[in-house]
């Protein structure tokens, strides 16, 4: 359960369809394979133990009376085992009959939570206010709002909900989130048909991402009759939106992790929950904390999507949204022109076809384009030769201007040696290079666009009023995984060969700013020497930011993502950077220009994620020196 992780698993043993003896018997062999993996809750079906297909015979007397004798034999083989389990059954209480979840903890029966939504079924619906049943000797409270709270994970509260519960207008799992379950177990009953997996998908994870929770399921499995329907014993578990594991087969078993500290972040954000007009009842389970092995696989770039035959659209869809912020931006303002400063690199490189895409869309001729290439002290015959290569295959009017002379007669007017390799010889060069756009800008009715991403905005990678400034930035909203993705969609699709040579040599070279003198034509001056992998700073963006993890939590994430390319001594140096700069860079995000978001994150001062300027890092700092002791 550390870092607010909870081992989870849904089971849909074989079944012998009215034997709740024998069903017990698979119960407890599922709950004894849970237990060894750790497991801390287990999740079956709807009437596990006797089987949903069985038509009049949950009627009997002889069937409630074998149900009810299987969950005390359940019940019984729980103690000692740390570990909340649902189990389903009928449950007969004076006249009226209910299909039950019996909540099972280390060897106690801690409640009964009913079905409510029971037309079609021999079942009787539920009365609102919560009843004792006695069950074995022992009195039990029976009823709908019964949410189950752990004593050492906080966060984690468990609702339950039964099969046709989960298709209501307002289902159950609704509630119980607003009261503050961050997860639902779901006791399912559907059979299998052509589409039933789809649609269970479609459910959990659309329930899922509304209700920022955990959803485990089970359905029914082969072991049901087959007279009128055949069952596939479908188990899912679904985060956010996103399915964690699934198993469709015989004694279908799944087991994952649920990150709770991660809903619990994205419900503060996001508010509407723990509103509940309804009064719950709170039944605490839990032992002890202790670690929970992780199985979850943790992806290297996670601001692009798993499935690389969703990655084209997905470029597709970040380009336009560059292109509609600029159009509408240049049609407001009455601008025809868009100047860019072309360095030769990613970001620069995927501006210039940005603009030339939003001229097409405009129907303005591409060389209304002004890419201006401004060499200095630091600029490899390279890099120059990319950019102007990429800005010509697009059609943009291309400009070289050395800015060379003005630098050196600014260095004259402040007193700076020409010699002098410090902060204000590369910041100077840069400012120069943001007054020449902007001022062409005004000379040809354009606008000056920003070339500066997401990433470098958060590592404070730019100079202050230089390369930091833009009158409009179309990289504002793109971390530089998401830059580079769009270029290699670019250079993948494009028929014309030379731009695509140009754009995999740009992908090629190392990211630099070009402030530093150059030796033998070289690039030598690299931004990932000082402030990191791009690829690893923006995994500590999604952890840190998006997701609110806190150092030590990033760490543990990081090594499972990037286990063959880091150490862990790599892992807190390159922690402790971005922490640092996270704080000391803010006053430069403070002022950031208008740019479009192609994410729900970004830095901007008017909607993104805000810090202080002069904020203090003190306790991120603490926990990685904590995180560094402890290795």
């Amino acid at each position: 359960m550390k870092d607010g992780f909870i081992k989870v698993a849904a089971a849909s043993p074989m079944i012998k369809v009215a034997d709740a003896g024998y069903n017990a018997g698979q119960v407890i062999a599922c709950v004894e394979k849970a237990r060894e993996q750790g497991v801390k809750v287990l999740v079956f079906p709807e009437l596990t133990l006797t089987g949903c297909s069985c038509y009049d015979l949950f009627q009997h007397s002889v069937l409630l009376r074998g149900a009810e004798k299987a969950l005390l034999k359940v019940v019984e083989a729980t103690e000692g085992v740390d570990m909340l389990i649902f189990v389903g059954l009928p449950v007969a209480a004076g006249s009226r009959l209910y299909s039950c979840a019996a909540a099972v903890y280390d060897g106690a029966l801690l409640a009964l939570v009913p079905r409510q939504n029971v037309a079609g079924s021999p079942f009787a619906a539920p009365e609102h206010d919560t009843a004792e049943l006695t069950l074995g000797g022992v009195p039990v409270p029976l009823g709908t709002d019964i949410l189950f709270d752990s004593a050492v994970l906080p966060g984690l509260t468990v609702g339950v909900e039964l099969g046709a519960d989960m298709d209501a207008v307002i289902p159950p799992s609704a509630l119980h989130a607003q009261a503050g379950a961050t997860l639902i177990a779901q006791m399912a009953s559907f059979p299998e048909t052509v589409s039933s997996a789809d649609e269970a998908e479609l459910s959990i994870r659309s329930l899922s991402r509304r209700f920022k929770c955990g959803m485990l399921m089970a359905a029914p499995g082969k072991g049901e009759s087959s007279t009128d329907n055949v069952f596939s014993g479908l188990c899912m578990a679904a985060e956010n939106g996103a399915v964690l594991a699934r198993a469709e087969q015989e004694d279908s078993f799944i087991v994952t992790e649920f990150d709770v500290e991660h809903m619990m972040n994205l419900r503060r954000a996001s508010g509407g929950f723990d509103l509940s007009d309804c009064a719950y009842e709170l039944i605490d389970f839990g032992a002890e904390e202790e670690e929970t092995k992780l199985s979850r696989v943790y992806r290297m770039h996670p601001h692009l999507p798993a499935d690389p035959a969703k990655l084209p659209d997905y470029c597709r869809r970040m380009l336009d949204i560059q292109v509609s912020g600029l159009v509408k931006r240049m049609k407001y303002a009455g601008l025809d022109h868009c100047v860019v400063g072309i360095s030769g690199g990613s970001d620069s490189t995927l501006t210039v076809m940005v603009c030339a895409m939003a001229m097409k869309r405009m129907g303005l001729p591409s060389t209304n384009v002004v890419a201006c290439t401004l060499p200095c002290f630091g600029t490899s015959s390279r890099t120059k030769s990319n950019a102007i290569v990429v800005a010509e295959q697009c059609g943009a009017e291309v400009r070289v201007i050395d800015i060379g002379k003005s630098v050196y007669q600014h260095f004259d007017d402040i007193g700076h040696a020409h010699d002098d390799y410090s902060i204000a010889f590369e910041n100077a060069q840069a400012r120069e290079r943001t007054q020449v756009l902007m001022d062409i800008a005004n000379k040809v009715n354009g606008l000056d666009v920003g070339t500066e991403d997401l990433s470098e905005f958060i590592d404070g990678w730019c100079t202050y009023n230089g390369d930091h400034t833009s009158m409009y930035d179309v990289n504002l909203g793109l971390t530089k995984t998401q830059v580079r993705a769009n270029l290699r969609y670019i250079a993948s699709n494009t028929e014309d060969k030379v731009l695509a040579a140009a754009l995999w040599d740009v992908l090629d070279c190392p990211v630099t700013p070009e402030l530093l003198p150059i030796h033998d034509d070289q690039i030598e001056q690299k931004s990932e020497d000082a402030v990191g992998s791009y690829s690893l700073q923006d995994f500590f963006t999604h952890k840190m930011l998006i997701c609110g993890f806190g150092p030590a939590k990033t760490f543990r994430l990081a090594k499972l993502a990037y286990s063959s390319q880091f150490s862990d001594e790599e892992l807190i140096r390159w922690l402790r950077s971005y922490c640092t700069r996270l704080f000391s860079q803010q006053f430069k995000r403070s002022c950031l220009m208008d740019g479009p978001a192609v994410e729900a994150f970004t830095v901007s001062p008017r909607t993104g994620f805000l810090l202080p300027s002069d904020g203090e890092n003190a306790l991120f700092m603490a926990e990685l020196a904590a995180l560094e002791k402890s290795l």
